[in-house]
């Protein structure tokens, strides 16, 4: 999420952010606000309540004004992982995501303790990036902390964080570089800075392609079933 967050849809358009004050970790955060628009393509694949496209993740189900339906990569084609940090606890950001008033959310949310938590399928549209065409086109995953304190950004965030990224380059063909891993900040139009300077892009980029080496390469990313969990 970084200072800021989200872009959402009204009338069948997705825009730029504006600016609202949201105490969100105990920070005050400026979130994108819009209306929502979920109705897709994607209504016509089946969805198994629970469902988790990374086997090491639990669901929490993130509310549906945060996201869009879709049926990706029928529909939009998934090239980028975009990072993020929370700019609060994990918890915080659970609770923001389900939050109808808080019209933004990522895939997924890693903790400082190698936790992965999914809010959103993959198939779907995230509003996480506050760019309509980032949002179709990407995964977005929330790291928990600060973007000023870099013994948030722990080895086992790290470790979990690379090998969910290495799973989704392998499920939709994304190539392990600085070009479609990339981090809010440089998201076109954004005015976000995270994941800040103390995130080690050197470092997480070794991890992922690591990783990537023992991960298949399934021919969908449709997901396996889960199970659901209650937030927090």
């Amino acid at each position: 999420m970084g200072e800021k967050s989200g872009s959402g849809g009204a009338g069948g358009r997705e825009r730029h952010i504006g600016r609202r004050a949201l105490l969100f970790g105990g920070t005050a955060v400026a979130l994108g606000g819009a209306a929502l628009w979920w109705r897709g393509p994607g209504e016509r694949t089946p969805r198994v309540p629970g469902a988790v496209d990374y086997a090491g993740a639990r669901w929490v189900a993130a509310s549906e004004a945060n996201w869009r339906r879709a049926d990706r990569p029928g529909d939009y084609r998934v090239d980028r992982v975009v990072v993020h940090v929370t700019q609060g606890s994990l918890a915080s950001a659970v609770r923001a995501f389900q939050d109808p008033g808080h019209r933004a959310a990522a895939h997924y949310v890693v903790g400082r303790d190698g936790r992965v938590t999914q809010m959103i399928r993959e198939l779907d549209v995230a509003y996480h990036a506050g760019n309509r065409e980032y949002n179709e086109r990407s995964v977005g995953i929330e790291h928990e902390g600060f973007v000023d304190r870099p013994r948030d950004f722990t080895d086992a965030m790290y470790t979990a964080s690379a090998k969910l990224t290495a799973g989704i380059c392998a499920r939709y063909g994304i190539p392990v570089d600085r070009a479609h891993i990339i981090g809010h900040a440089e998201v076109p139009g954004a005015d976000h800075t995270d994941p800040g300077p103390h995130w080690d892009w050197d470092r997480y980029l070794r991890l992922v392609r690591r990783a990537r080496t023992s991960v298949p390469t399934p021919g969908t990313g449709t997901g396996s079933p889960g199970t659901a969990v209650a937030g927090g």
